[in-house]
């Protein structure tokens, strides 16, 4: 982020946040936000948040965690939640495969002191990446599919097909629980894979550049599910979460909130959630993202921010 870019930061005038329609008293209600980073916190193709930056200081100002659901790997949210300010907050990776947990979060009787340089407890809830990639081998020989593996791409064609620099592109490819491929075949080869996938118990999701395979218990929602339930437990009362997302992998996050919105995806994807709580917007990326944060919680509520300032800070 450059000088400038923080400056304008600073002088950007902070939005309030909203009581929210039917609670008994939603000034008292806790707050989380979950929310897809590419194409949605992060520009799709410069990775910039800038227009978001507003919101995610005053929702910081305010204790409310912000939490990475992404399909990217733990080694590249190292980086990146310091630079978006969510080193507090947990993070979900490789599109629920993975659930990282700081200090604040974890639980002395459940959770083991985290280790390594991003210091947290990490819950892996799927398979391994190594019986993922060796099953893919196993499918494409026997049916006769077209696909490359992330893995077997150099960092010369990473970097090329996702915009990433080298040392990006390189943590990219730390996968623990999931693989990214290209699909190279038609849609009806892909149905067969996919039904082959599901009897070694794994689940194929598009992304916005890559399909990914993983564990079929491995989703965004299950570890938005397991995230809420750890917070009711650690608060004493469950929150209100909203969810925002922009491709079809970010469904089952999409369901698994209170209110939800789908940005504008620069692709063809359909994104179709049944949460009936929903908000679409108009705008992309991160502009699109602030514009969903504001549908629901924009309207000015001194009261809150009052009551959530004086809160210990947890995000």
């Amino acid at each position: 982020m450059t000088e400038q870019t923080r400056t304008a930061h600073t002088q950007t005038e902070l939005p309030d946040i909203a009581l929210s329609p039917g609670s008994a008293d939603p000034a008292l209600q806790p707050r989380l936000v979950v929310t897809d980073l590419d194409g949605s916190l992060l520009d799709h193709h410069s990775y910039d948040f800038s227009p978001a930056a507003p919101w995610l200081a005053r929702l910081k100002q305010l204790g409310v965690p912000v939490i990475p659901v992404t399909s990217k790997t733990r080694a590249e949210l190292i980086s990146l939640r310091e630079a978006l300010g969510l080193t507090a907050t947990p993070f979900v990776a490789e599109n629920g495969a993975v659930i990282g947990l700081p200090p604040g979060w974890c639980h002395a009787r459940l959770d083991r002191p985290g280790s390594g340089l991003d210091g947290v407890v990490v819950k892996h809830t799927g398979v391994d990446v190594g019986f993922i990639r060796a099953r893919l081998n196993v499918w494409r020989k026997r049916l006769g599919v077209r696909f490359t593996r992330m893995s077997e791409l150099d960092i010369t064609q990473v970097m090329a097909l996702t915009g990433l620099d080298e040392p990006r592109a390189k943590a990219a490819r730390k996968r623990e629980g999931s693989e990214p491929l290209i699909w190279e075949d038609d849609e009806a080869a892909l149905a067969n894979f996919r039904l082959a996938l599901e009897g070694d118990g794994l689940a194929l999701t598009q992304g916005g550049r890559f399909w990914h395979v993983m564990g079929k218990a491995s989703d965004k929602g299950s570890a938005v599910d397991w995230l809420v339930k750890r917070f009711t437990a650690l608060r004493g009362r469950a929150p209100l979460s909203l969810g925002l997302g922009d491709g079809s992998n970010d469904i089952s996050m999409l369901d698994a909130v209170d209110q939800a919105v789908v940005i504008k995806g620069c692709h063809d994807l359909t994104v179709t959630p049944t949460n009936t709580a929903l908000y679409r917007t108009k705008e992309t990326g991160p502009t699109g993202w602030a514009e969903g944060v504001a549908h629901w919680w924009g309207r000015d509520d001194r009261r809150l921010a009052a009551v959530l300032s004086q809160q210990p800070e947890t995000a």
